[in-house]
């Protein structure tokens, strides 16, 4: 062999090495980092953040988001009961988790630092629990105050305002099947009002909405663009778009706000238990609580300080209304059938 030769063949022995050496990194990596499938119905500009600082703290592991809004979420997660996709569900209602947790699909699991969540916000009927929350948020009516001073229509103060003609075909809801904001309210009217009442107040405020959207924050981002006068929702949105400038108003009705939890809990049968463990520590850690408080005001952990953010109405915390959930999870789909029976010829469009 001609020592040109040799040196050629040298120099393609040292590349195949490294090249083989740097596949044998590359794949050592990839198989290092586990890919979490989490479920969740928090909304979407707030999911950016969760991750970032959680795959921070656990550079091994990816989340990967399946977003929803929460009714869809519920259902899908339903379905697939007998072939479980999802991990983790991370931003669920706590009344959701109590229907899978009937189901038998949620691992029991007490997170780091579970004594420092507040009773409120756990399943206390077990010592192995199944979901953990996070926060709470409540229902609230949002409303155009440039739109009602063009039309002549005061803004509501109560849940009985929004039964007053002037009202009538200016008001937006969620449709409980689809929403967790719309689920909250529909079950808190039955609850405050008792089911006879309830179902009568509901449907004279039937005769007043324009229509059933299919989001718990579209009616009252639709309300703050000035495509309806009204919009039952939640606050966090009605917040943002009044601190971009839109002329909305954010009114919690006197007689009381139905709430629920967001909540973090681990699915039964995941392959990657103990990454999923990761993501319900990171869930119920005071960081967490810390940036949830960016969106809320009622937070999960006693040792977290929660400040109100702007313009969000500092009361919200002494307005919730004493909320049986088991009851809500376990009256659910009787509650959402006689509910589309009743109004569904409103819905709108499913985008």
């Amino acid at each position: 062999m001609t020592k040109t030769k040799d040196s050629v063949l040298r120099a393609w022995a040292t590349v195949a090495v490294g090249t083989f050496a740097l596949g044998v990194a590359f794949t050592g990596d990839a198989e290092a980092k586990t890919v979490l499938k989490v479920y969740t119905a928090i909304e979407e500009e707030q999911l950016p953040g969760y991750k970032e600082a959680f795959e921070k703290a656990h550079p091994d592991i990816e989340i990967n988001w399946q977003r929803d809004s929460t009714g869809v979420i519920t259902a899908r997660l339903l379905a697939e009961k007998d072939n479980r996709q999802a991990d983790v569900v991370w931003g669920l209602a706590a009344t959701s988790l109590m229907l899978l947790d009937k189901n038998g699909m949620l691992e029991g699991y007490k997170p780091e630092g579970y004594d420092q969540i507040k009773d409120l916000f756990k399943d206390t009927r077990s010592d192995n629990p199944t979901w953990v929350g996070m926060d709470a948020w409540a229902a609230a009516v949002c409303f155009n105050t440039a739109e009602g001073e063009k039309l002549g229509i005061p803004a509501p103060t109560s849940w009985a305002d929004l039964l007053k003609p002037e009202y009538k075909g200016h008001i937006v809801m969620p449709n409980p099947g689809s929403s967790g904001t719309g689920f909250l309210t529909v079950s808190s009217w039955l609850q405050t009002m008792g089911e006879k009442e309830g179902w009568a107040y509901m449907d004279k405020l039937h005769e007043n909405v324009n229509s059933y959207l299919h989001s718990g924050s579209k009616p009252c981002k639709s309300a703050a663009a000035g495509e309806y006068l009204i919009g039952i929702s939640f606050a966090y949105p009605g917040v943002v778009m009044l601190n971009q400038g839109a002329p909305v108003q954010i009114i919690l009705p006197s007689e009381g706000i139905g709430w629920d939890m967001e909540a973090t809990a681990i699915m039964k049968g995941t392959p990657h238990l103990e990454a999923a463990k990761a993501v319900a520590d990171f869930s119920a850690s005071a960081e967490a609580n810390a940036l949830y408080n960016a969106y809320y005001q009622v937070l999960a952990r006693k040792d977290v300080t929660a400040t109100v953010p702007e313009n969000y109405p500092a009361n919200e915390g002494d307005m919730l209304i004493k909320q049986d959930f088991y009851w809500s999870a376990e009256n659910r789909e009787a509650i959402l059938q006689e509910w589309q029976k009743r109004y569904g010829s409103k819905d709108a469009p499913k985008s």
